[in-house]
């Protein structure tokens, strides 16, 4: 879309030229209106893949099932021109969001068990070998039964490293650790892994050809390889057995599974060291990873934050840095890097803020937290529209802001919120220091 184009929607037969209104529509949609439109289907996209786990788990909710299908019918042609409804599903869409998050956070840990902060191997153990990745707990969970007693470990990628921390899935001793990094660099390391790869849910790219005959999909998934039906990975099963093994390789290990579960049971450690002085300020740095350029950005905001400081962390973004050395805040026991877990656990993160705004009898804006969030798709769209809903300002957003925001939509979130893109490292961390 170029600079003078302020929208583009072709959804109709009228649609200008035959090819798409690109200042106002002929039915008579403003731009404003188109843009919120494209921002609330996003949003629901996001909430239709937490809803869809959910459901697998075999939980649902009637309010989420009925806003999805009345926030999608919202944005059929000739429904609704209203740019203040729009902004009210802009923010219902929010709390929909927050509301599935919480559904399946409670249905993993009815399933799993309470995550709890685990140290994961990166390296790797001789022998036949399975990688997973996605999101899908429960695949994971299968697969490991499925496995079980076979001499075939099993290995999370990407978004799966978080599943070490539930007690229902380390239990099985053949889950033996977490290869590799975000979604971006598949291709490179899916070719270096000889055995054979399970892609759960999103965040596939179109396999190379050194790997396409050994990836399976499942689910929606679907990249034109060999799709799981159900939940049955016996063809899986086989192909490690028959494929080459994985060599034994050291590597350093991570921790995960400080959900708000975990970190609340710190809480009057993290209180006391707030009140002393010996913890300054949080930081929430994470989200989504990619390949564009300036996602070093995050990288090296995490390495500048100063030692009397907490990072949390979550999602894919968290690879920029989670390998480093952070050790634990000065004079306490207290680590400095949290990985609060998958995308999903953004409800976490939330929960922990209520917490700590509840214990110092503050608003969360009032707290000496910052949100640096790196986005890439619709999920992390859902959950920026969630902390909207609650009022969060003063977040940091980035690489870029999202080409679908246009202007008249950035400037109701900069009035609103104070939404705001990142500069420079040194910039935005010390105007989140002053706060």
């Amino acid at each position: 879309m170029s600079e003078t184009q302020a929208m583009f929607c072709y959804q109709c037969e009228q649609t200008a030229g035959g090819t798409g209104c690109t200042r106002s529509g002929v039915c008579g949609k403003s731009p404003t209106v188109a843009a919120l439109q494209d921002l609330l289907i996003f949003g629901l996209k996001g909430v239709a893949a937490y809803a869809y786990h959910a459901r697998e788990l075999g939980v649902h909710d009637d309010e989420v099932d009925a806003f999805l299908a009345e926030g999608l019918f919202a944005t059929l042609t000739n429904v609704d021109f209203d740019v203040d409804r729009f902004i009210g599903y802009n923010l219902e869409c929010g709390r929909i969001n927050l509301k599935t998050m919480k559904m399946l956070n409670e249905a993993h840990v009815a399933r799993f068990g309470a995550a709890m902060p685990t140290a994961v191997e990166t390296g790797a153990k001789a022998g036949p070998a399975i990688l997973i990745s996605g999101h899908d707990l429960l695949a994971l969970e299968n697969l490991l039964k499925q496995t079980e007693g076979q001499g075939i470990n099993v290995y999370t990628h990407g978004e799966m490293l978080p599943a070490h921390g539930y007690p229902g899935l380390k239990k099985y001793p053949h889950l033996a650790g977490n290869y590799g990094g975000a979604w971006q660099v598949q291709q490179r390391e899916f070719a270096e892994f000889p055995g054979p790869i399970v892609m759960t849910t999103n965040c596939v790219m179109a396999p190379k050809g050194d790997y396409k005959d050994r990836l399976f999909t499942m689910g929606p998934v679907g990249v034109g390889v060999q799709q799981i039906k159900g939940f049955d990975f016996s063809a899986v099963i086989a192909a490690a057995k028959a494929l080459p093994p994985l060599a034994a390789k050291a590597e350093k290990k991570i921790t995960t599974g400080f959900q708000h579960q975990a970190v609340l049971g710190l809480a009057g450690p993290i209180i006391d060291a707030v009140k002393s002085g010996k913890i300054r300020h949080f930081f929430l740095i994470g989200g989504c990873d990619g390949a564009k350029p300036g996602r070093n950005y995050y990288t090296d905001f995490a390495q500048a934050v100063p030692q009397d400081c907490v990072i949390l962390t979550l999602a894919c973004g968290k690879y920029r840095f989670n390998k480093l050395e952070f050790g634990t805040v000065p004079g306490t026991a207290i680590p400095r890097l949290l990985d609060i877990g998958q995308c999903n656990d953004a409800y976490s993160a939330v929960e922990i803020a209520v917490a700590l705004a509840g214990a110092f009898k503050c608003g969360v804006n009032e707290l000496p937290l910052s949100f640096i969030i790196t986005w890439y798709e619709q999920k992390a769209v859902a959950i920026l529209l969630t902390l909207l809903h609650l009022g969060i300002k003063n977040i940091r957003l980035g690489p870029s802001l999202p080409a679908f925001a246009r202007p008249e939509i950035l400037k109701v979130l900069q009035d609103n919120f104070n939404l705001m893109p990142i500069t420079t490292v040194e910039a935005d961390l010390a105007a989140c220091l002053k706060k």
